[in-house]
């Protein structure tokens, strides 16, 4: 009897394991296609999504720089095919039929546009009309805005400011969303502020006033270390110190390659506004960024010279670092514009100009 029972069980595992076969999955289909823009051009990061009438199921896929989608696994039937852009529907194709073979379906909106009242909606002929009439406007829009700039920069460069600022003026009101309009608009005010500094002091000083407000809109726009920088100067320029050093320090953040330059204009900021202390600090987080930045070290020079004293018999005697400093400058720019100057604080300080910085002076034999 035992030999049977253990027929039975094996009869029952083999009954069992055919019972949990697996069945087939069931055919699927591939979907793709190329999606473009009234202006025939590839819609990149477009959504399309199908959605099926019978199963409501939906695959959301995504377009790539060539306006191209693809995708494998979509289970056959009758679906809409709806192409948005920017979260807004610009078309759909309805009850198309995917099969288990590959689908291709390409949305080209000029074509579709061409094919009038049979090949769309009217909702579809009113939101193609309203792209349509959006991309004309821009076009337009950006032609306006370039023959803008072109005629701001030419009147800069003659020094025609009053023009420049009215014709930045007319741009902004085509489209005050563009951060090269404001940068712009920045530098003719800043160039027709400077034009009054002899003539008109308040009146320059207001003017450097409004530049930085146009430079402030288009760093609101997109950031950038350039706008930063000429931002400073107009802080600056309008008595505004510590205006000037935080948009120095802003520019030096977004444009690192560029520390050593902004930190010496942070030196001269605080060098007109007699704050010597902080004028060396600067100064010397410019040698710091780039040790062969010379006119930093000529600075340094001047600025410890200030600072030097003079003993009982009246001798000069220069606090640490000055020498060096003004020998560094000569070493690096022996006939750079304040080579002399750097001559004479050495001679007034007591010192010799040597012909290679940091190399020892040769005692005098006896």
């Amino acid at each position: 009897m035992k030999p049977k029972q253990r027929c039975s069980v094996l009869i029952l595992a083999v009954l069992a394991t055919a019972f949990f076969v697996p069945q087939l999955s069931a055919q699927t289909g591939t979907v793709k296609g190329t999606c473009k823009g009234l202006d025939g051009k590839p819609l990149a990061g477009a959504t399309v999504e199908f959605t099926g009438l019978e199963s409501g199921r939906k695959y959301t896929l995504k377009t790539n720089n060539k306006g191209e989608y693809f995708s494998l696994g979509v289970t056959p039937g009758s679906y809409n095919i709806v192409l948005s852009q920017d979260g807004k529907e610009i078309f759909r194709f309805n009850k198309v039929p995917i099969t288990s073979d590959e689908n291709v379906n390409d949305f080209d909106l000029k074509k579709e546009q061409a094919a009038g009242p049979a090949g769309m909606s009217e909702e579809d002929k009113k939101k193609l009309a309203e792209q349509e009439a959006k991309q004309k406007k821009e076009s337009m829009d950006v032609k306006a805005l370039n023959d803008k700039l072109a005629a701001s920069r030419a009147a800069i460069t003659a020094g025609n400011f009053d023009q420049a600022v009215a014709t930045m003026t007319e741009a902004t009101q085509i489209d005050p969303n563009r951060d090269l309009i404001w940068f712009t608009m920045g530098e003719a005010l800043r160039g027709q502020a400077k034009s009054k500094e002899k003539t008109d002091r308040a009146g320059s000083k207001e003017g450097y006033a409004k530049a930085a407000e146009a430079y402030q809109k288009a760093i609101a726009i997109k950031p950038q270390g350039a706008y930063y920088n000429n931002l400073a100067d107009a802080y600056a320029k309008a008595g505004d110190v510590d205006g000037a050093v935080k948009a120095y320090t802003e520019a030096a953040a977004l444009d690192p390659t560029g520390t050593a330059g902004y930190q010496f204009n942070i030196g001269a900021v605080y060098t007109n506004a007699n704050r010597p202390d902080d004028a060396l600090k600067a100064f010397q987080a410019s040698v710091a960024a780039d040790p062969t930045k010379a006119e930093s070290y000529y600075q340094i020079g001047v600025t410890l010279v200030n600072k030097a004293t003079t003993d009982k018999n009246g001798k000069v005697v220069p606090v640490p670092g000055t020498e060096e400093a003004l020998q560094k400058y000569l070493e690096l720019t022996p006939d750079g514009p304040n080579a002399e100057g750097a001559k004479g604080l050495l001679a007034y300080i007591g010192s010799t100009v040597e012909t290679t910085f940091g190399k020892q002076k040769k005692g005098t034999k006896k």
